[in-house]
């Protein structure tokens, strides 16, 4: 049986919605509703939905950059949540993140060497006069040149940059990387590049990764199972054959139905959803998706479906499964 190396527990983040002339909280937005899945040591866990969804603020409250509102993360055996400063500290360089915008994520008046090994210091992994060397190294391994080291951000290409930010992400040796959305600000030619190069990686260091995306396609490549989000809850989770073989939500087949087919001989029916996505602040009754699914029923607006396992390890959250 496959080892867990992340596990989330009924996680829920709420950002507070506040008015008046004394700032009350009138409301909450319900940005990651009780959502639960584990991400095995080694596999690549994808994360699809439109944008909006929650996939951005699970990583980031997986990693412990935004606080949670309730429910667990566990990282080896530890909550997360529940550490003190120092112990947080000194597990934080097997968690790191690549984030989606290459360029905001890079201070533009620090050189890249710079950028990339000032964490080494920080977490005391090396000495001063190691840094350079063991810089270099990673900028080798993800594409780049010893050269690049004295470089300013502003100096590389979108693509490069991506590169800088998987470098400094890898310099760490992490046990585990949240990539948010890495390829959705590249040309498609450079798409195909960071992908593989993070396949690769994947392989050379037994790397576990929840890789964010709305593209099915560039999920389809790298990840080994896959969770659909909509409006902040998890809808259908299953491994990527499993999938695009069989979908079971609505969502997920109207989703799947966009994905570009390679054979122009071939055509898909296309599902095109009606309406708009409802706001995470006041969601609808029932099913979340029944304003907008071709299918809902009576009970679909009343109650709220169950998410529970109707395959072996294909889990769905819908009344009409």
């Amino acid at each position: 049986m496959a080892e867990a190396l992340i596990e989330i527990q009924n996680l829920k983040k709420y950002f507070p919605i506040t008015g008046g002339v004394f700032k009350r909280v009138v409301g909450n937005v319900r940005a990651v509703d009780d959502v639960s899945f584990q991400i095995n040591k080694g596999e690549s866990f994808g994360l699809v939905g439109e944008s909006g969804c929650g996939k951005s603020t699970i990583g980031r409250t997986i990693l412990r950059l935004l606080d949670k509102t309730d429910g667990k993360v566990v990282f080896k055996g530890e909550d997360i949540h529940s550490l003190d400063k120092t112990k947080l500290r000194s597990i934080r360089p097997k968690m790191q993140i690549v984030f989606q915008d290459p360029f905001s994520s890079l201070n533009p008046r620090i050189k890249v060497g710079e950028a990339i090994g000032e964490a080494l210091i920080d977490h005391g992994l090396c000495s001063r006069s190691e840094v350079k060397n063991r810089v270099i190294e990673t900028l080798k391994i993800c594409g780049l040149a010893a050269y690049h080291y004295d470089r300013f951000p502003h100096e590389f290409s979108g693509g490069q940059r991506q590169r800088i930010g998987i470098a400094r992400a890898l310099i760490m040796n992490p046990d585990f990387i949240v990539a948010d959305e890495p390829v959705s600000a590249l040309d498609v030619s450079i798409q195909a590049q960071i992908i593989n190069l993070l396949s690769d990686l994947q392989q050379e260091k037994q790397l576990t990764y929840l890789f964010i995306s709305h593209d099915l396609s560039v999920v389809e490549h790298l990840c080994d199972r896959i969770g659909v989000m909509y409006l902040g809850s998890m809808v259908e989770m299953a491994s990527k054959e499993e999938m695009f073989r069989n979908p079971l939500h609505p969502y997920t087949k109207a989703l799947l139905s966009a994905v570009p087919i390679p054979d122009p001989t071939l055509r898909r029916e296309r599902i095109v959803l009606k309406g708009d996505i409802p706001s995470p602040a006041n969601p609808p009754s029932g099913c979340k998706f029944h304003t907008r699914c071709p299918l809902a029923t009576d009970i679909c607006k009343k109650e709220t479906p169950e998410y529970r396992e109707v395959e072996k390890q294909h889990f769905v959250a819908c009344h009409l499964v």
